[in-house]
């Protein structure tokens, strides 16, 4: 497992040895706010959400350059994308399918407080200790989503060296991000619009600069 570090800083500046990947969880969808499970159904953001963009947007345009901006092609990760890109010097936001939230098979749609009793199987299978069991429904198991997901981030750190990028993507998505990255498991929720930056070596050695932060919703 790669090293890791945490500190609590924007303000970084990117060096040649690596690329600095910031990751953004996309903004409060409709079903967010209804705690329905989304996967890979596209969900747009509510008002809350475009406004959670907004504010990630303002702190991140006030940071150093940015090179390119990639996004899950979801919806609700794709639209916190563009008002993150309008504020960043109009970037082009690059959609990537790999950067897609855990498909979650056929718990996708079902309220978060009935799936443990309708869906017993299904929800088990989502909450497993092993990595390789896959949701039933066409869900993915936690193996396929680490390397989905790291496929994605090697070849954007790849192209990127020595630059910043900004990333949207999805909780589940995140996470495994930090458990790759880190020898300490996961701590904290990852919350909508909140940033976190990675470190990504030559040698697919990752640390961690910031983890999940939302100072900059409080100031909205």
């Amino acid at each position: 497992m790669p090293e890791s570090f945490i500190t609590d800083s924007l303000s970084s500046y990117p060096h040649p040895d690596y690329a600095e990947i910031v990751v953004v969880r996309h903004g409060q969808t409709i079903w967010n706010a209804a705690k329905k499970v989304q996967g890979h159904l596209d969900v747009e953001l509510n008002e809350v959400g475009r406004e959670q963009a907004r504010a990630v947007a303002d702190k991140l345009s006030r940071g150093p350059k940015i090179s390119a901006i990639y996004s899950s092609d979801l919806q609700r990760a794709f639209e916190t994308a563009q008002i993150i890109a309008s504020k960043c010097g109009g970037l082009e936001v690059v959609k990537d399918f790999d950067l897609r939230e855990r498909h979650k098979g056929d718990l996708q749609g079902l309220p978060h407080h009935e799936i443990e009793k309708t869906n017993p199987i299904s929800y088990k299978a989502m909450m497993s200790d092993n990595e390789d069991e896959e949701i039933p429904g066409g869900g993915e198991s936690i193996t396929q989503l680490l390397e989905r997901c790291k496929s994605a981030f090697l070849r954007i750190g790849k192209k990127y060296k020595g630059e910043r990028v900004v990333v949207v993507s999805h909780g589940a998505s995140i996470e495994i991000l930090y458990k790759w990255a880190c020898v300490n498991g996961y701590e904290g929720k990852i919350h909508n619009a909140s940033i976190s930056i990675f470190h990504l070596y030559d040698d697919e050695k990752w640390t961690l600069n910031m983890w999940a932060n939302v100072s900059h919703l409080s100031q909205n």
